[in-house]
């Protein structure tokens, strides 16, 4: 028996040979190598003029002017470069929550949050920038990179921003607010006059603040952290401000897409990786006996219920097409990812301890607060959804379960029973709202039309 020739497919049998040439074969006609075709003799010039024109084109495709405002798709796929970008940006986070780890104070958890809260919210910009603005080119490629090497500078200072290396911190943040501003200014020159205004505050804001970030290069040290912590403020509350007084057109253009939905919820991933990151440290730091790994694995856990709470009742879903939906929504992520950091820094003091009568006041407190925090924060993002009044019977009960949960939380963290003991009731005051929020989703199948 033969087998198949070389132009018969085993299952459907001969096939025809396609004679179609790939498209970079053909010349400027279309048509591909063949035959010599009798034609007119070139004019002088013309293939000059054809290769400038190709060269045009591919310039054209790998350096894209900015896309115009009010025109980025709706649906639109994350990209690894997005991705690569928001890990350099968790690179940051992490060195802020190690530094927190070494420094459970009051002003180490200033510290804290005004450095987060920074890093944050040079993500939100770049990542807002390029959900209206970018192509995946290689100018886009291009402006990541130098974001990503400044974010790469900033992180190497972050350990000592209060102190010795404050200045170099505040210096690399103004250059990476200075290169967000440019983009701004970039995308703001072809914007239509409907959308100038808002391009325009962008672009001012994002400007002012990379000045101000300069100036407290100048601060003492023992100043730069409460001017930083301001200077976010300041920023935020502009911010707000810009989208709640948007024009119908420009609220339109900034309302959140799939894909922006899809970043703040890889943000929040990479965020839970902290959780794990802060007990792997802990445990191999200490000699690992039954107690310590038992302290270490319910620490995982109470992660593992920060995801589940975030993205069970508020994740992954788009907030209303409204103004102040979409301001919630997005300041909303940045207390919730703060909040799931500082537990990641709260669980390696938790497993270092394993053996104490008595959790250390300050690993409790960010904790339990922080565990606070997650709750609150969720249902401040579901408040935004749709579903919040779809379906109030689901989320109106399951908020007051959340605020109650959260006021317990505080209550343990002053009780500061055992390491192991704080993390088993962490686990159960989490398990509360989720056993809510299942009974009445089947209290719902059973009362339903299908019901009996």
């Amino acid at each position: 028996m033969t087998g198949p020739g070389p132009d018969t497919h085993i299952l459907t049998g001969p096939r025809e040979v396609s004679r179609k040439e790939p498209t970079w074969m053909r010349d400027e006609s279309g048509r591909g190598p063949g035959p010599a075709r009798v034609s007119n003799p070139p004019q002088p010039g013309t293939g000059a003029a054809a290769r400038r024109e190709r060269w045009a084109r591919l310039r054209r495709s790998l350096w894209q002017p900015p896309r115009p405002h009010g025109e980025q798709p709706r649906e639109r796929v994350v990209g690894p470069l997005e991705l690569f970008y928001d890990l350099a940006v968790v690179v940051l986070v992490a060195q802020a929550a190690h530094r927190l780890a070494g420094h459970l104070t009051w002003p180490g958890l200033g510290e804290f949050a005004a450095v987060f809260t920074l890093v944050w919210i040079a993500w939100a910009n770049g990542s807002l920038h390029h959900e209206l603005h970018g192509h995946d080119d290689a100018r886009a490629r291009s402006t990541f990179l130098l974001q990503i090497l400044i974010l790469a500078a900033m992180g190497a200072f972050i350990p000592q921003a209060s102190g010795a290396r404050g200045a170099a911190f505040a210096i690399a943040a103004a250059v990476l607010f200075a290169v967000l501003a440019v983009l701004w200014l970039l995308a703001a020159r072809g914007d239509r006059p409907e959308y100038r205004r808002a391009s325009r505050l962008f672009v001012v804001g994002t400007a002012a603040c990379a000045v101000l970030l300069a100036a407290t290069a100048l601060l003492p040290a023992s100043a730069r952290i409460p001017a930083w912590g301001l200077l976010d403020a300041v920023y935020l509350a502009g911010f707000s401000a810009v989208l709640l007084t948007a024009s119908p057109a420009q609220a339109a253009a900034m309302m959140v897409s799939d894909a922006l939905t899809e970043r703040f919820g890889a943000f929040v991933i990479i965020v839970l990786g902290e959780t794990l990151t802060g007990v792997v440290t802990g445990l191999s730091s200490e000699p690992v006996g039954a107690l310590t790994l038992a302290v270490g694995l319910v620490a995982v856990v109470v992660g593992f219920g920060a995801w589940w709470t975030y993205f069970d009742f508020a994740g992954g879903r788009r907030p209303r097409p409204e103004r102040a939906a979409t301001v919630q929504w997005m300041l909303g992520h940045l207390p919730l990812a703060a909040a799931i950091a500082a537990m990641g820094a709260g669980m390696l003091s938790l497993v270092d301890h394993a053996h104490d009568g008595r959790t250390p006041a300050a690993t409790a407190w960010v904790l339990c607060a922080g565990t606070a925090v997650v709750l609150g924060a969720t249902m401040l993002l579901a408040a935004s959804l749709p579903a919040w009044d779809h379906e109030r019977s689901l989320y109106r009960p399951l908020a007051r379960a959340c605020a109650a949960v959260a006021v317990a939380c505080l209550g343990l963290g002053a009780a500061r029973p055992s390491p192991l003991i704080l993390g088993l009731a962490l686990i159960l005051l989490l398990s509360i709202p989720w056993t809510l929020a299942v009974a009445r989703r089947l209290a719902h199948v059973v009362d339903g039309p299908g019901g009996e």
